[in-house]
């Protein structure tokens, strides 16, 4: 009786989930309609130039191709599908915050801009606008409400090889509220088993792995040939600060680089640093990238409403990066110092760091 009552409950909840084209939020939308919601898919058209992106091969996101997946998809599965068309949304907070990053000598992560912006809050208000009660996302997390705290908690996957919680720390407690991600109980292999067992045309697509509007991940092109940015060719300085050569722009370079420098010194050297001021990179060695402390901004907390006191966690500096012990010192509103007990490689401006008690996310920020 009580998996009836449950049914016939989910039965009257209205899921609008986000159809990128690939296996798992195919395989969300499939496990959502067997649980008995009425669901419907929607996919977005996020920038122009589509005619560049016309095969999965690229393994990006968003393409021409992706968008008849998802419809095909849909079509299988008896469910209305839409395209909504957020381009211009897309390109103020997303591609335009990633050119002026850049610019400004970091190295930032469209993709968790995008979910904040994008595929999270511009597609939940469309959903709420529509009278669904919910969105839904092929994304390896989970999210639990915590009655004792009164918060949504943002937790990772069971398949750790595949969690993504780290590109999820900036959703709101919103956003939780009105999201479901069902393959958080699910490792890959058994998403792609459903795929094949269902029929689905995705079933063996690759998963994608570029920057959706940089097919070609020639970052440095896309900011000159599209984006217009001059970047002025300035001196490569060793860690005192000493000329060793010249360098062709600082938005060719990126923290932990090592190839396509263009410099000869007799060694390995490395990308330490850039001065966007001073218009200088500098290059080191391998041992000289690893520091045991950075500050972040630009919170987003999640388990807690804010850090008012030195706490412990585990975090990430990158989003394949193993988890390390760390204590998280508030520093003003918006602030944290990250203190970490052992060095890290390659902590890099822009970048996100995520702060983890177990399987928790505790919240992140962008590193400074």
């Amino acid at each position: 009786m009580s998996c009836f009552l449950e049914q016939e409950r989910n039965m009257k909840e209205k899921v609008m989930v986000a159809m990128s084209g690939g296996v798992d939020s195919s395989v969300a939308a499939v496990l959502l309609r067997d649980q008995g919601y009425d669901i419907c898919g929607a996919t977005l058209k996020l920038f122009e130039g589509e005619d560049v992106l016309t095969s999965c091969n690229t393994r990006t996101c968003c393409s021409l191709e992706d968008v008849e997946d998802a419809r095909r998809v849909c079509y299988k599965l008896g469910i209305e599908h839409f395209v909504f068309n957020f381009k211009e949304t897309f390109n103020d907070e997303v591609i335009k915050k990633f050119a002026r990053s850049y610019e400004e000598g970091s190295t930032p992560n469209p993709c968790i801009d995008c979910n904040r912006y994008i595929k999270f809050s511009k597609l939940i208000q469309r959903a709420l606008l529509m009278e669904k009660d919910y969105i839904a996302t092929g994304h390896y997390a989970q999210i639990e409400y915590d009655k004792g705290s009164g918060r949504y908690l943002l937790k990772k996957a069971v398949d750790e090889s595949k969690d993504q919680s780290y590109v999820l720390y900036v959703l709101s407690q919103h956003d939780l509220s009105r999201t479901l991600l069902p393959l958080g109980k699910m490792y890959k292999t058994e998403a792609r088993q459903i795929a094949e067992e269902r029929n689905l045309i995705n079933a063996r697509k690759p998963d994608s792995q570029d920057i959706c509007f940089v097919p070609d991940g020639d970052y440095a092109g896309f900011l000159e040939n599209r984006m217009g940015i001059e970047s002025a060719q300035g001196n490569f300085v060793d860690v005192d600060g000493k000329v060793i050569g010249r360098h062709q722009g600082i938005i060719h370079y990126t923290v932990g680089q090592r190839k396509g420098l263009g410099v000869a010194l007799g060694k390995p050297a490395y990308v330490v640093s850039k001065d966007r001021d001073l218009n200088t990179v500098t290059l080191g060695s391998n041992e000289d990238l690893y520091k045991d402390r950075l500050t972040a901004g630009d919170l987003n907390m999640i388990a807690v409403e804010k850090i008012t006191a030195p706490m412990n966690a585990m975090v990430k500096t990158r989003y394949s990066q193993k988890e390390t012990e760390a204590v998280l010192h508030p520093v003003g509103d918006d602030r944290v110092l990250v203190e970490l007990k052992s060095k890290q490689r390659a902590i890099t401006p822009g970048q996100a760091v995520v702060f983890y008690d177990g399987d928790i996310v505790i919240g992140g920020g962008t590193i400074i």
